[in-house]
């Protein structure tokens, strides 16, 4: 009998292989860091998966820098290999090549510092035939590559700057854009919650009445704004109207054939008695009835649908006012089957408002109106905190440069 647990292992160490691959590109693909690929001078470092990781995410190699480590390592004979690499024969990268010697594991049991290991280092390659002339050129040795990290880090934060100062920008106007939405916090007294909470309904409603007169900017119902989609319901009504008046008229002519023929009395030809004629009518009405609830159904839906968009927009912040904007709206949509064109598209917004503006009325609920959602204060702060920041660092990115 096979065991899975081997199986079970390997998978294990795959996934933690692949967590840790994808740690190490979220970093490295960022434009403000400067890549370092350490590769053991006895591998072969054109099948390295390090340089590969790097080139995926720096395909110019203007952010990696390659350093080769453990030369005492290199098998006799493939020096030249090695040499070959630095001077970025081999692989090449746009910044090349370093090789250095760093204490190994035995130089650390045995407490060597890291300024003996240097001055081992530095004997190493003075002494070595193949690597001296790299540490004549500055490619070798610690000392060297920290003179190389340093300038070019200084070099790549310069370049960097237009970048970081742009990307500063654009999340301090964000920060700002979603500040503007928690507004400012709600005043304590009850003569100021009483002028907050009347400019935020009044905000509200002179959004509403933007909206049913077709200046809206944004609000849209299934991709289209309101005023164009609620004016095709009305030009479908039109259309379907205009076919119901040219039936009805072939109907009326057959009618009153009919009548003529059959029922006409003292009236002369081409006249109907009323009573008679009013039946024909209210019968042609009646059939008209459904489509029309129907019709006035679906605009009141959509009237509801974006009110509620534009109530989320401004009482987000107030679950409780937005629940009473949820109410006031729906109380007055149920109304639309009973009113004309006119009162739809714009009576409908002040009617709105009036009700609102009573809710002040009530003194005992404008707490309850007024009480932020637990998370706003908190986000509202978050935002402050970052927009200070931001301006903190834009001011010292301006000071750099």
């Amino acid at each position: 009998m096979c065991s899975c647990q081997p199986l079970h292992g390997s998978i294990t160490v795959w996934s933690a292989l692949f967590q840790i691959k994808r740690l190490i590109k979220s970093i490295i693909v960022k434009q403000e860091t400067v890549n370092l690929v350490v590769v053991p001078c006895n591998v072969d470092i054109a099948t390295t998966e390090a340089l590969k990781m790097a080139q995926e995410v720096d395909p110019s190699g203007g952010r990696t820098l390659g350093i080769l480590t453990k030369p005492d390592l290199v098998d006799k004979g493939t020096e030249k290999d090695v040499v070959d690499i630095v001077k970025n024969l081999t692989v090449e990268l746009t910044k090349g090549y370093m090789i250095v010697k760093c204490r190994g594991q035995n130089d650390i049991n045995e407490n060597i510092s890291l300024v003996d290991a240097i001055a081992n280092e530095k004997a190493f390659f003075e002494d070595h035939e193949q690597f001296g002339p790299l540490l004549e050129e500055g490619k070798a040795g610690i000392p060297n590559l920290a003179v190389r990290l340093t300038k070019e880090l200084v070099n790549h934060i310069k370049n960097s700057l237009p970048h970081l100062q742009s990307e500063i920008e654009t999340k301090l106007n964000q920060s700002l854009l979603s500040l503007k939405k928690y507004n400012h916090a709600v005043p304590t007294s009850y003569p100021e919650q009483i002028t907050f909470l009347i400019e935020k309904i009044n905000r509200f409603c002179s959004h509403l009445k933007k909206l049913t007169m077709g200046e809206e900017p944004q609000e849209k119902i299934d991709g289209e704004r309101y005023i164009t989609k609620v004016r095709k319901e009305f030009d479908d009504w039109n259309t379907f109207l205009n076919k119901c008046v040219s039936k009805f008229e072939t109907h009326m002519k057959r009618v009153v054939l009919e009548y003529e023929s059959s029922y006409r009395g003292r009236e002369l030809p081409g006249f109907v008695n009323y009573n008679t004629f009013e039946s024909f009518i209210k019968e042609e009405v009646s059939t008209l009835e459904d489509p029309a609830i129907t019709k006035l159904k679906t605009i009141t839906e959509i009237t509801r649908d974006v009110f509620m968009v534009v109530a989320e927009q401004h009482f987000s912040a107030f679950s409780n006012l937005s629940k009473a904007a949820k109410i006031v709206s729906h109380r007055l949509a149920d109304q639309i089957p009973l009113v004309i064109r006119c009162y739809i598209l714009n009576e409908f917004a002040d009617e709105l408002q009036t009700e609102m503006l009573q809710l002040i009325q009530d003194k005992d609920l404008i707490n309850v109106y007024l009480m932020e959602d637990e998370d706003i204060q908190r986000k509202r702060d978050d935002l402050t905190f970052k927009i200070e920041r931001l301006r903190k660092a834009q001011k010292t990115l301006l000071e750099f440069g």
